[in-house]
């Protein structure tokens, strides 16, 4: 993460786990709301609605959705 100086000493608070079929919903939401969504992006999603129904309630998170565009 050389171009990320900024976080070079920080620590992650936690990494949030979630099941297939939790990706999965929600990779299928994505698609029929936003048009297109992958497998991570539906987890990396799940995780964020996850970490807002729990300890980041009323909170902001960020998710970045990476697409290649190949589909």
């Amino acid at each position: 993460m050389g171009d990320l100086t900024l976080l070079r000493d920080v620590q992650p608070d936690g990494y949030p786990a979630g099941s297939g079929d939790e990706a999965r919903e929600t990779t299928r939401a994505l698609a029929r709301e936003e048009g297109n969504a992958g497998f991570s992006s539906g987890a990396n999603v799940a995780a964020a609605l996850r970490l807002l129904a729990g300890s980041e309630a009323g909170k902001c998170v960020a998710v970045v959705i990476c697409d290649s565009g190949l589909k």
